[in-house]
């Protein structure tokens, strides 16, 4: 009688081994990719590192190994997401002053005409606005990486909250542009929206007795 073949040994929980194909190059922006649309499509709440491990292909455990607990690949996900409008900085910097406040709503507001752009942002907002840890989350990014380098760019006796007013301005407009759709807004068009909000932006940006 022939004896029975082992059974194979219980998978271990924890980093996947280097042998598994899954874990191979690639892995980490499969999964990367996976989050982005897991938080997009369900929201923070909803999303799950196994989710998001199934739609990448891998282990869950990979995903762990990669970005840590849930908040941390948020973050990199919705950095990724964010990229578009993380170039405000240069926006601000490549010009004189007495254009900035156009400069600034053209590339801003430009951000959230395209949809290929604004859809990741809307996915972003809804997250923020339903949950207080991805809130958190996405508050250190536009702080630490766009409105304290803008306010760098400033020459205002208050750079941080003249970045910061100008900031919340051009969200202000966007959101009741294309996130509640106010009429005449919604429909109005972009250039004449660009026109009417630029000069506020401008006043914000320079402040009195600064350049511009």
């Amino acid at each position: 009688m022939t004896a029975a073949a082992p059974e194979p040994a219980p998978r271990k929980r924890g980093r996947p081994a280097r042998t598994d194909p899954a874990a191979g190059p690639g892995a980490r922006e499969r999964i990367l990719t996976a989050a982005r649309a897991e938080f997009a499509g369900r929201g923070y709440d909803k999303a799950s590192i196994r989710a998001i491990a199934r739609g990448a292909g891998v282990d869950p455990a990979l995903v762990h190994h990669y970005f840590g607990p849930k908040e941390q690949i948020f973050a990199a996900a919705i950095e990724t997401d964010f990229a578009p409008a993380l170039r405000a900085p240069a926006v601000v910097r490549d010009g004189g002053p007495e254009a900035l406040g156009e400069r600034l709503t053209r590339f801003i507001l430009g951000v959230w005409e395209d949809p290929a752009t604004r859809e990741p942002l809307l996915a972003i907002v809804r997250s923020a606005v339903a949950n207080e840890t991805a809130a958190a989350v996405f508050r250190d990014l536009v702080t630490r990486r766009l409105m304290a380098r803008v306010a760098d760019e400033l020459d205002t006796p208050d750079p941080r909250l003249s970045s910061e007013l100008a900031a919340a301005h051009l969200v202000g407009v966007a959101m009741l542009r294309h996130v509640i759709k106010v009429e005449p807004l919604a429909s109005a068009d972009i250039e004449q929206v660009i026109a009417m909000v630029a000069p506020a932006v401008q006043r914000h940006l320079t402040a009195p007795g600064a350049p511009g």
